[in-house]
């Protein structure tokens, strides 16, 4: 699977395990930074990961911060991005099969280099179930970004 990977300094150094691991497994990993634990911004590269994933430049995005919050927050912003924060393999598989799930995030301070390896592995293995009731709540979702995106350009076009 093609995989574009970026984090923050504080996702550096997992980010690094996680690429070598990642590739290691035979996927292709596309890294957007950052190449050091040099302070940074978060939203930077939440945005480099989302807009990869949606030019289809990769199927899948992972993305790591210290906590994963801000991470999944910035992510979340971009139409088209389903950015799940998962520190357990359940979660990490179900959103993915039921939500659709196309980013996974991870905090760097929160878990270990094992079970964030394993996560990554669940996310990747997981594919979405396109049942019914799962389609009519990922219609509800995206007809919810779609009302509040067009509400936010209108609002930028008030004088």
């Amino acid at each position: 699977m093609r995989i574009t990977i970026g984090s923050d300094h504080a996702g550096y150094e997992l980010k690094k395990v996680l690429a070598d691991f990642l590739g290691g497994q035979g996927h292709q990993v596309r890294d957007v930074g950052t190449n050091s634990t040099a302070a940074v911004d978060y939203p930077d590269f939440a945005e480099a990961v989302g807009v990869s994933v949606l030019r289809g430049e990769s199927e899948r995005g992972i993305l790591i911060c210290g906590s994963g919050v801000g991470a999944a927050v910035a992510a979340n912003k971009i139409p088209g991005i389903r950015a799940g924060q998962c520190h357990d393999t359940y979660s990490a598989h179900q959103g993915v099969e039921h939500d659709d799930v196309n980013v996974l995030v991870l905090g760097a301070r929160v878990i270990g280099v094992e079970l964030a390896k394993e996560l990554c592995a669940t996310f990747l293995r997981a594919n979405f179930t396109a049942e019914e009731r799962h389609q009519r709540r990922l219609a509800k979702t995206l007809s919810i970004e779609q009302r509040y995106a067009a509400t936010a350009a209108a609002r930028k076009k008030e004088p």
